[in-house]
């Protein structure tokens, strides 16, 4: 995919986090009033919902589809939404594929099933359904450190036929082995760490699912445009002033802080729910110093 060619899901994404109540129920209208935000003002071409980032492994399906239909009355066809659908039982992904469409996804978030650690085999008959279940176009996400097991190069270059599969949220940390896969397929890559977006684009890549654009994607999009347009030092230079916020924002998992920042912006996301825990304030002081740090 060339760098002219509009990607499939616009250039920038963030993993929205779900907004919960002090008594720890979903909080539609706040994911509203937070759907808004990330498009209007962090100027996000589409929102993923129910990642991990939207605490999905602790969120009841109907909850699911109550936020995807919530946050598609709020950005219109202003943005697009991404679906969060994978699980470590293909049945039930498909079943939460096919309920994210009827909720007005447009695309799907398909991570590789984590803690069974399935073979390969078992990876691409998993992605080959899921991708089957429904008409959207699916987003596969190669996070290993979480899910247990990479998806194999050889595994991605077969998916890649596959009429709907023409994404990856890349998470494995091996540009080497990326560069080799955009190189040979037609899959769009997303960086899947904020602070690999610029290597990202630098190999082929076409943007980011970001965490810490919940508060720098103006300017995360300033970043990638100015790479695109060829204007590499100021791609650079948004690139370093970004880093403190692109990393600090995993000092502990990237909704325990996400949620405390924006508690710190007055954009109300209530706290994260069990086995998480909300932020201690030396977290929250860390993050101060980290959004100060990027001039945020």
């Amino acid at each position: 995919m060339s760098i002219e060619t509009v990607p499939p899901f616009g250039r920038l994404l963030t993993a929205m986090v779900s907004p919960f109540t002090i008594a720890g129920e979903l909080d539609s209208e706040n994911a509203v009033k937070l759907a808004g935000y990330l498009v209007d003002t962090q100027h996000n071409d589409a929102l993923v919902i129910n990642g991990t980032g939207g605490e999905a492994p602790t969120t009841s399906d109907a909850e699911k589809a109550e936020l995807i239909a919530a946050v598609r009355s709020a950005v219109g066809d202003r943005a697009k939404i991404v679906a969060g659908v994978g699980t470590f039982d293909t049945v039930h992904s498909i079943q939460l594929a096919e309920q994210a469409a009827a909720a007005g996804a447009d695309g799907l978030l398909v991570v590789t099933p984590y803690y069974s650690r399935p073979p390969q085999q078992g990876l691409l008959r998993h992605f080959r359904a899921v991708a089957d279940a429904t008409d959207l176009p699916v987003m596969l996400y190669d996070i290993p450190h979480r899910s247990g097991v990479p998806i194999a190069p050889e595994t991605l270059l077969e998916l890649a036929d596959h009429p709907r599969i023409v994404a990856v949220k890349d998470a494995k940390g091996d540009l080497t082995s990326s560069s080799r896969i955009i190189a040979e397929t037609g899959l769009a890559y997303y960086a899947g760490d904020d602070a690999l977006t610029l290597p990202m684009l630098s190999i082929g890549g076409v943007g980011v699912v970001g965490t810490s654009t919940h508060f720098c994607g103006a300017l995360t999009k300033q970043l990638i445009e100015a790479y695109l347009r060829g204007d590499t030092g100021e791609a650079l230079a948004l690139h370093q002033q970004l880093l403190p916020i692109f990393t600090g924002i995993f000092r502990n998992q990237g909704v325990i802080l996400v949620k405390a920042g924006l508690a710190l912006r007055g954009i109300p996301a209530g706290p994260v729910r069990l086995p998480l825990v909300d932020a201690t304030e030396h977290e929250i002081s860390h993050l101060r110093e980290d959004l100060a740090a990027a001039r945020l």
